[in-house]
């Protein structure tokens, strides 16, 4: 079981709203809008509904930290005993470290294509893995700082989505809920893979403050990501017809490009080198949970463990080199994490109920 965290490697319950929201969103937000034309011009309902499934899985997720009154490896060892609790949580492990290394190759990827197309993987890969160990290795708390400033100094760009609306075909947004219930469910599901990444939540929340009790801000931090997704899927409709979504891979780069300055001619540059801020709390979290879980299944210090695993993003960041392998990469991974989500973590919380009722009743 895991022993109470001292106060002082503690945070704030109101910071889980800003890790909630900076691991939501992602490099995911430069091109999630193809994924869901099955939905059409309905694609901003897609959204919401994406939204309100994850609603209802970090709601179970706090039901089983009640229930299990630790951390994931803990619930894990008291539904299925500890060895089988154990490989499963060394699966959620691997799990976040192919996400992580998802992020940060699609991130470079964007760098590679829209500003530096000489630039070698390793170049960028390599220092930025510097940075995300001095990151983790500052604590639980000086990751939160980090995701804390992901929010708040690119918040910015949200005002960017102004100047695509002098563009903007307003009669595309309707007529509304005219593509049918099967395409629009079929959407939200491809959408959900936009929101995945809150599941770390159940590795963290020992390191907050009262964190059985700070649902509220969990589910404001998705609130506050399906705003924002529902504010870009209805700019984004309104600006590019159904044809140029199919051939557009980075939607949300082609709205940036409308904006104007005196001060910059392509402001999706900015654009690019800020989403950075947005990308490092992203790998940081996944990399200080892995490490974490690596480090109580194990038994290793967490600091030998994150040298492992950052030289195993490092190594998997160069092998992806070709657009269709690393797209062939954030499907598969996308694949897993809605699995992950959205039936492992219920049927976890069945199994885990189940086996408290049946100790309570020996």
């Amino acid at each position: 079981m895991l022993k109470p965290i001292d106060k002082r490697f503690q945070v704030s319950p109101f910071l889980v709203f800003y890790i909630t929201t900076s691991v939501q969103v992602g490099v995911g937000v430069l091109g999630f809008q193809p994924f869901i034309l099955d939905a059409g011009q309905d694609g901003w309902v897609a959204v919401i509904l994406a939204g309100l499934m994850v609603h209802g899985i970090i709601w179970i997720m706090y039901k089983l930290i009640r229930n299990g009154k630790g951390d994931l490896i803990d619930i894990h060892q008291q539904a299925f005993g500890k060895w089988i609790g154990n490989l499963l949580s060394i699966g959620v492990m691997l799990y976040f470290i192919i996400t992580a290394i998802t992020v940060l190759r699609s991130y470079i990827e964007v760098v590679q294509v829209w500003i530096f197309p000489d630039l070698a993987t390793w170049s960028f890969a390599l220092p930025f893995i510097m940075l995300t160990y001095y990151v983790v290795m500052g604590g639980f708390r000086t990751v939160v700082g980090i995701s804390f400033f992901s929010i708040i100094l690119p918040a910015y760009l949200a005002l960017t989505f102004l100047f695509p609306l002098k563009f903007a075909k307003w009669e595309n947004l309707g007529p509304l809920f005219d593509v049918g219930l099967q395409p629009l469910f079929s959407a939200s599901l491809k959408m959900t893979l936009s929101y995945l990444g809150f599941s770390v939540l159940l590795v963290f929340h020992p390191y907050v403050k009262d964190g059985m009790n700070t649902q509220k801000w969990a589910q404001l931090g998705t609130l506050t990501t399906t705003l924002f997704y529902v504010l870009i899927e209805i700019v984004t409709i309104i600006y590019y017809s159904p044809g140029q979504l199919k051939i557009v891979t980075w939607p949300t780069l082609g709205l940036w490009k409308t904006a104007e300055l005196p001060f910059v001619e392509r402001f999706e540059f900015i654009g690019i080198s800020t989403w950075l801020l947005v990308v490092l709390p992203n790998i940081t979290i996944f990399l200080w949970a892995a490490s974490r879980i690596g480090k109580r299944v194990v038994g290793f210090k967490q600091k030998y463990f994150l040298v492992i695993i950052l030289i195993i993003v490092f190594i998997g960041c160069n092998y992806f080199e070709k657009r269709e392998n690393i797209g062939q990469l954030s499907n598969n991974v996308g694949a897993i994490g809605k699995y992950y989500n959205f039936v492992y973590i219920p049927l976890l919380f069945i199994i885990h109920s189940i086996s408290v009722k049946v100790r309570k009743s020996k």
